[in-house]
């Protein structure tokens, strides 16, 4: 007879199978980005373009739905990463890390400081261009996909306690990045479609209340309010976070899986193989002739390195120091100040998140300032990931738990 294992280690089980997936994904995610780059830069640069903007979708009478492929992976695909997140966030904040006070302090104080020090970094360096201004958000974002990734590389060296901070801290990042895009990145409103939108999260709602715990109906109303909120002029992929969100955490009873649970253990691997570097090798692929070390220094791509490389480890870093002076916070197991420089380092690897701001702020300002921003963010993450690596690779001794 065989017995169930607790629900302590079935958790710690869990959550090492999830940092080895996302670290593997990282490490994907890394190889599509370089693919991009050089595809962009070689001799299939018309394939690589012509890909991108490759038409799909149908007619239906009076209703058009065509877009490139680019905007179907920006918009369709990426609306499946962020129904991910959104079950993230409900299952941290249901039963998770961010569920009880003295969890979700620390992690909640670090990503708040590593949002504002580099939106005002950001903000410095291009007051007085309200154009570029637009992407005052691209610095504020952690990839925790390629995080974990380079993390991986440095091995057992790294303690638990770490990664259990740096992936809460990304999932509250993502919180902050949602709600900035429903508010600074929405558009030209359509109320009739919106209404729509609305009445399919209202028949969710009313699913919750019914205590319906099957998946297929949320999905079915999730895809057709994304179907609504794409025509109404908010960004499409919000639809994903409100499916997310009214999923279920539990079952019809006790013993029944969990609903939310299921549909994350579900996704993962098809966000971390497919949706995510699908999305960097259509976004990162950035034409390097023609461009001199001296662009990086341009307004736009300067304010997302500093934002990135500078203002991340300085506002996550600062905010931990001072809430563990004042008493409020402590340090994981197995970290101490360096390991802690050298995570606010690793969090400066903005890359998919960023480039997706980057994409809602700029796309109607035209590819000058679309290419500079991708230029800081492809810059940034680089020198994040590098300088992370090496700093925690000399702060952390091998083998330490």
């Amino acid at each position: 007879m065989t017995t169930r294992p607790n629900p302590v280690t079935r958790a710690l089980d869990l959550l090492r199978d999830f940092f080895r997936l996302q670290a593997a994904g990282g490490i994907v995610l890394m190889l599509a980005a370089a693919l991009a780059m050089v595809m962009a830069n070689s001799p299939w640069n018309d394939a690589y373009v012509a890909f991108r903007e490759f038409p799909l979708g149908f007619t239906v009478g009076d209703f058009v739905l065509v877009k490139d492929a680019g905007h179907w992976i920006n918009d369709g695909l990426m609306a499946v990463f962020f129904l991910l997140v959104a079950l993230e966030i409900k299952r941290e904040a249901l039963s998770g890390q961010l569920s009880s006070r003295e969890q979700m302090l620390l992690p909640v104080l670090c990503a708040i400081g590593g949002v504002a020090v580099p939106a005002m970094l950001f903000w410095s360096v291009n007051q007085g261009d309200a154009t570029a201004l637009r992407g005052w958000a691209i610095p504020t974002a952690t990839d925790i996909a390629f995080a974990l990734g380079i993390l991986a590389l440095l091995g057992s060296r790294v303690p638990f306690g770490m990664k259990l901070l740096l992936s809460t801290i990304a999932v509250v990042d993502d919180l902050v990045a949602i709600l900035i895009i429903a508010i600074f990145y929405t558009h030209d409103l359509a109320v009739g479609a919106l209404a729509w939108a609305g009445a399919g999260i209202g028949l969710m709602l009313l699913l919750n209340w019914r205590g319906v715990t099957r998946l297929w109906p949320y999905l079915l109303l999730g895809a057709l309010v994304w179907l609504c909120v794409l025509k109404s002029g908010v960004h499409a992929t919000l639809a994903g976070v409100v499916t997310g969100l009214l999923i279920p955490l539990r079952g019809r009873d006790a013993s029944a899986p969990s609903p939310l649970e299921s549909l994350e253990h579900a996704l993962h691997p098809w966000v971390a193989y497919l949706v995510l570097p699908l999305f960097a090798f259509a976004n990162a692929g950035l034409v390097l002739s023609g461009l001199q070390a001296r662009d990086v220094l341009a307004p736009v791509p300067l304010g997302i390195v500093l934002g990135l490389v500078l203002g991340k480890p300085v506002g996550i870093v600062g905010v931990a120091v001072l809430a563990r002076a004042a008493g409020i916070a402590r340090f994981p197991d197995g970290m101490d100040l360096k390991a802690m420089i050298g995570l606010g380092m690793l969090c400066g690897v903005g890359f998919t998140m960023s480039l997706f701001i980057s994409n809602l702020a700029y796309t109607a300002a035209g590819g000058h300032l679309g290419e500079a921003s991708v230029l800081g963010v492809l810059c940034a993450s680089v020198v994040s990931a590098t300088v992370g690596w090496a700093w925690l690779r000399h702060a952390l001794r091998p083998g330490k738990p």
